[in-house]
């Protein structure tokens, strides 16, 4: 049973960064895709930035050029560091594993606000 359990969020104000972390449980981490997705209340869920197992990254227009998405795997962890934080990116911020089958974690609030 695959867990993933996410950390970092909180209240930032605009222009402040943020690293969000994502623990997976199981030996499977190193060999598959990972992402990161947020959702704000009443819309669809989208992808904020992806990882392969190799290490290439992308990432919405968004917010190329302020987030940072990487992976550890020696400690099952990916993790997204948010720089440059706007208003607008405001959400629940969750974690991703995609083996054929979607894992999620349960999320973690990051509220940009002054």
């Amino acid at each position: 049973q695959v867990q993933l359990v996410e950390s970092g969020g909180g209240l930032v104000q605009p222009g402040g960064s943020l690293r969000l972390s994502c623990a997976a449980s199981g030996s499977i981490f190193g060999i598959y895709p990972m992402a990161w997705y947020r959702q704000v209340p009443g819309n669809q869920r989208e992808l904020v930035a992806a990882i392969t197992s190799s290490g290439s990254a992308n990432y919405a227009a968004s917010v190329k050029g302020r987030f940072t998405i990487s992976r550890v795997d020696a400690k099952n962890t990916v993790y997204l560091q948010m720089n440059s934080l706007k208003p607008e990116d405001t959400a629940v911020y969750y974690c991703n594993l995609n083996t054929g089958l979607l894992y999620w974690g349960q999320g973690t609030q990051v509220t940009v606000s002054s």
